[in-house]
């Protein structure tokens, strides 16, 4: 045919078509295949045009036939390129002899042309084109390495996006933070501060003025709005302001620091309140006080925003010893100011403790300043124990200091002997007689000690007499005198109160003795409830004319009686007037008990109080809150007073073995006070009182006779049980043998350091597992004590902190830091441990 020799032109001059690379003859010997015989058949003169015009754009020295464009004696040569080798082939490098593998999809030679495949015309041209634009969709899927390759590209692209937002944000927030102290930082905008130990290690975070709704601005305060002792100052205009500092210590005496925060709110609707999130800091808290819901450690209960202020802890109120102190597991402290009108929260919808300071109508009524201020300081140290150790030391005011000859036989006293209290539910059921018999049945047991004889309150006729009811005590000097013959020591509890039935209420009326109301006349006394009393008033403490007063009173008490000391029965912060006014303003009805403690404690005699804010002077004990006698009640009984002992009350006396005869709220229970005994009680009874359930009695003795004091109301004779009485003989030895020079030997450090003779565990081990544990305890660093805690129950688990211990059951030796699952504790025995010296195991 004429036009084949053109066709074959028109192949040889379009394979140049890029000026970069070679395309291979494989993909022109793919592309000619699909055109169609009607297109191969065109006028010469097309095709003469096209090959001149392609001639024309062919650089001369491409021009020769022995160029790459020739495939006559190069086709072996071709063969042996590969595809890919030869696309990417520079049309200026040195001509390569490569066997040839595949033919183009646009290779049009000799060997393979035939009129069916033939390109003759401008029409085939730009069939050809639009087909290869089609098919470059089509090829890209084809290589699915291009794909991966974008994909990659396009994941670093956004990955680098990403980083350096986050790193635009983290140094945006890094700029907002601001360093105070070396170890604190304070965020601004999110009023977060973090405070950091030695090892920069997080140890405290908080969120501040979290009423403040939104992202508000702080504005350095005004120079007539700063302090002079180097403090940091911030106001958020018209709300709060907020100081900061560092105080002064000497690292020669100790490693901790603290760190003062002050918030003065601008005003009257504005209530600092800060947060301590633990959510972050992983850490366990303590301190404060108890609640039926907050128990040990703090973080594990509950309560809303609450006035720290003693109560009772069955109305969801807090217990009847608090101190405005809280400590975290990682070495940091809170230390609430006095003055501070406190609210509390534990775990509020969120895992942190909030402190706010807020006025109300009861327990913040009078109030110091205009607006609320809340000051505190953050203490922190290398650890918890240390840290702990360092606050509540005394060592530059030891307690000892000032102590007489009989403060300190007093105090040993307690330690070494039982007190016998004799709390009648009725007061006609108190008699001298009564006291006498009571007494001789001590005696018979043979084998406990005669100790502290403790009456209540129905020595009186009426609450507030302050004087012996002749009618049931005519011949009460005879029995004093026999009882301290046999070796006993008689106290009396004495309350504030003023029953409206006492004789000496028309008296302390008149001469306006008494607590008034707030706005109201000043002859008029407040009166409140107290006990089984449903109007009483209370003494005004804080008139030198009542302290005066009451000591007069007492003092005849004394010498006509010859009663060894008292017993101080102040009640709750509840127990006060509504609307109380005193002649000296207090900060808040808790105050008063501290009052009435330090008007007497240098005067009288006193062995115990029921309720404190504020460390009273030794030989003072101050008591746990009355537990009735359960099983629940048993079990609150060590976190009780673990938590006193952290709060920095050394000398604890715990309540009777069994329970107490009375507690809050039992007054509902009792018909009126000349009424009868419930004649249904299903156990024996000693004096017309049921008594506790014989298990529950044998597993709170094993647990008393390791307690800094013992409490007796029931007599373990009255069970008429022998193994009730030897077990009760074993444990009184125990006791007389190891337990009491112990205490007698931590008395020291009580007294020096302000630690406890009972301490929670973590104060001897360390790990997370002493942390949380709520049935067991210390005494000092050589004696742990686990004893059982519910019915029925003969094994338990122990942890044992590093070291060697000896078993109290059966004298084996143990190894330490590790759990004893399932450890056997018999119905008659306590499980106890002794550490021994490490190089014991080899004796």
């Amino acid at each position: 045919m004429d036009n084949t020799p053109r066709s074959n032109a028109f192949a040889h001059t379009f394979k140049y078509r890029s000026p970069l690379w070679i395309e291979s003859d494989s993909d022109v010997s793919k592309s000619s295949g699909n055109i169609s015989n009607s297109d191969s058949i065109r006028s010469s003169d097309s095709s003469n045009s096209i090959n001149n015009y392609l001639d024309s754009k062919i650089p001369e020295h491409h021009q020769s036939t022995a160029s790459g464009f020739s495939d006559g004696d190069n086709t072996a040569d071709d063969n042996a390129l590969s595809e890919d080798d030869r696309s990417k082939t520079p049309l200026r490098s040195p001509r390569k002899k490569y066997p040839r593998r595949s033919r183009s999809e646009f290779s049009m030679d000799d060997d393979e042309y035939s009129p069916s495949n033939s390109v003759t015309s401008v029409n085939s041209l730009a069939s050809l084109l639009k087909e290869k634009l089609q098919s470059i969709p089509q090829k890209m899927r084809k290589k699915p390495t291009d794909y991966k390759l974008r994909a990659f590209v396009l994941l670093m692209f956004l990955a680098v996006a990403f980083f350096i937002g986050f790193a635009y944000t983290l140094y945006h927030q890094k700029a907002l933070t601001k360093a105070y102290f070396e170890s604190v930082q304070f965020n601004e905008p999110k009023r977060l501060i973090r405070i950091f130990n030695t090892d920069d290690v997080e140890i405290l975070r908080a969120y501040l003025a979290v009423d403040l709704h939104g992202k508000q601005k702080a504005f350095p305060c005004l120079p007539e709005h700063r302090l002079s002792d180097g403090s940091e100052c911030l106001e958020w205009l018209n709300t709060l302001r907020f100081y900061l500092k560092c105080l002064p210590h000497d690292p020669g005496m100790d490693n901790t620091t603290c760190y003062s925060v002050h918030w003065k709110a601008l005003r009257h609707d504005i209530t600092p309140n800060d947060c301590f999130d633990w959510s972050e800091t992983k850490v366990h808290w303590y301190g404060g006080g108890q609640s039926i819901n907050l128990t040990w450690p703090l973080d594990s209960g509950s309560i809303d925003y609450t006035p720290f202020i003693t109560g009772d802890m069955q109305k969801s109120q807090l217990g009847n010893v608090l101190t405005r102190y809280f400590i975290n597991s990682k070495g940091a402290a809170i230390i609430v100011d006095d003055e501070t009108p406190l609210y509390l929260a534990v775990n509020n919808g969120k895992k942190q403790i909030c402190i706010k300071a807020q006025f109300d109508e009861f327990a913040y009524a009078n109030k110091l300043t205009e607006f609320p201020e809340m000051r505190y300081n953050i203490c922190t140290a290398m650890d918890m124990k240390s840290l702990h150790s360092s606050i509540h030391s005394h060592r530059r005011a030891p307690l000892w200091d000032g102590l007489k000859p009989a403060d300190m036989q007093t105090l040993e006293s307690l330690i070494s002997e039982p007190v016998w209290q004799i709390a009648p539910r009725f007061k006609h059921e108190l008699q001298a007689e009564t006291i006498a018999k009571y007494t001789e049945d001590v005696i018979d047991l043979g084998f406990l000690k005669q100790g502290h004889v403790l009456i209540n309150e129905f020595w009186q006729e009426e609450i507030g007499d302050f004087s012996v009811d002749v009618k049931r005590f005519s011949t009460l000097n005879t029995t004093v005198d026999k009882l301290h013959r046999r070796g006993f020591k008689v106290a009396f509890t004495v309350q504030p109160f003023i029953s409206t039935e006492s004789a000496n209420f028309a008296e302390t009326v008149q001469k306006r003795l008494l607590i008034t109301e707030r706005n109201g006349d000043r002859r008029i006394p407040a009166l409140t409830r107290f006990k089984s009393v449903d109007s009483a008033g209370v003494l005004d403490i804080t008139d030198d004319r009542t302290i005066a007063w009451i000591y007069d009173k007492l003092r005849v008490v004394m010498d006509k009686y010859h009663i060894d000391s008292f017993y101080f029965d102040l009640g709750t912060a509840y127990d006060m007037p509504y609307y109380y006014r005193c002649e000296k303003r207090l900060i808040n009805p808790d105050q008063y008990k501290t009052a009435f403690i330090k008007a007497f404690e240098k005067n009288l005699n006193i062995i115990g109080v029921s309720s404190a804010v504020s460390l009273p002077r030794p030989p003072i004990f101050v008591s746990l809150p009355p537990f009735e006698s359960s099983w629940e009640a048993l079990q609150s009984v060590i976190p009780t007073m673990l938590t006193y002992g952290v709060n920095g009350y050394p000398f604890i006396m715990p309540g009777a073995v069994g329970g107490d005869i009375y507690w809050p709220g039992s007054e509902q229970f009792l018909p009126s006070a000349k009424g009868s005994l419930d004649t249904n009680a299903t156990n024996s009874s000693q004096n017309g009182i049921a008594l506790p359930e014989k298990e529950l009695y044998m597993r709170w003795l094993q647990m008393a006779t390791f307690l800094p004091v013992m409490k007796f109301t029931h007599l373990p004779s009255k069970y008429n049980d022998e193994r009730v009485l030897e077990m009760a003989k074993n444990l009184t030895l125990l006791r007389q043998k190891l337990v009491t020079p112990l205490l007698l030997r931590l008395r020291r450090a009580a007294l020096e350091e302000g630690l406890g003779a009972a301490r929670a565990l973590w104060l001897r081990a360390d790990g997370d597992a002493a942390l949380q544990l709520r049935d067991q305890f210390a005494l000092g660093a050589d004696l742990v004590v686990a004893p059982v805690l519910a019915r029925g129950a003969t094994a338990r688990e122990v942890y044992l902190p590093s070291g060697l211990w000896q078993d109290g059951i059966d004298g084996s030796l143990r190894k330490g830091n590790r759990w004893m699952h399932e450890y056997k504790v018999p119905l008659d025995k306590v499980a106890y441990f002794i550490r021994k010296p490490d190089d014991m195991r080899f004796k």
